[in-house]
């Protein structure tokens, strides 16, 4: 029995509704630690504040008014922005009074920006490929943006040659979650979905490359690093036990004196 290509479309959604779920969520153990110490220390909200207008965009693309048929792009995104809300708040409340100041700026141009594109593409766009087009557009234009982070990390690996603060798991995720959403926008073709999630596979298959490229090194550094901190232990303690050596002849000294 063949499968038709709107079920094979939903299947394919809602695996990448999964793996973006995922995502999202991957930060869930830096909040953690924030909310135990109490202090954003030196996190940004920039991701979490790139992330949610992301996720208002392309909620707003995904909308029956905007593009029929794309409901799992509302459901991904509509919880995207949900769990970028929690992650902001939670800043809000860990974050000295100037941080606190310029996140609730960025946060209210961000509602004034989706509040004005929404109805500015209502009012003026009178079909739905107009709408897409134009809301597709400025979708695209986020996501490169946001893909400035993947290829920091990427800079920040081949310039250390260690893979330590690149996770395994979180690049494979994003490789599969790339190669999700654009299995999703090629069974009928979405070129809005398809440019960025294909931009997305793209960069998930060099992280992968480069994890296995630098896997080795570090490792290498790793041990290093956990041997020099030994040594410095060491040496640590022969020093004290050197000054006690020292008090405890200086102690007899004047006992003898």
């Amino acid at each position: 029995m063949a499968i038709s290509a709107d079920t094979a479309r939903t299947v394919v959604g809602i695996i990448g509704n999964v793996i973006s779920l995922f995502l999202f969520l991957s930060p869930v153990p830096t909040f953690v630690r924030i909310w135990k110490k109490k202090s954003v220390e030196q996190y940004s909200a920039v991701p979490y504040l790139a992330t949610l207008v992301n996720c208002l965009v392309w909620t707003l693309y995904g909308l029956p008014m905007v593009h029929p048929g794309s409901i799992l792009v509302v459901t991904i995104n509509g919880s995207g922005t949900a769990i970028e809300c929690a992650y902001i708040i939670l800043f809000l409340i860990f974050c000295d009074k100037k941080k606190r100041l310029k996140v609730v700026l960025v946060v209210l141009l961000e509602l004034i920006f989706i509040g004005v594109l929404t109805l500015l593409v209502l009012s003026l766009a009178h079909t739905h490929k107009k709408r897409s087009t134009v809301v597709g557009t400025i979708c695209i234009l986020f996501n490169i943006m946001m893909y400035a982070s993947p290829l920091a990390v990427m800079k920040l690996v081949i310039t250390t040659k260690s893979v330590e603060f690149m996770p395994f798991f979180l690049s494979f995720a994003s490789l599969a979650n790339g190669v999700a959403w654009t299995t999703y926008a090629l069974i009928r073709f979405d070129p809005f979905i398809t440019i960025p999630n294909g931009l997305g596979t793209l960069f998930g298959v060099a992280q992968l490359i480069l994890y296995g490229t630098y896997y080795k090194s570090t490792q290498r550094l790793l041990a290093e690093r956990k041997l020099n901190a030994k040594e410095v232990n060491l040496s640590e303690v022969v020093v004290a036990d050197q000054e006690q050596h020292k008090k405890a002849a200086n102690g007899h000294a004047s006992q003898n004196h």
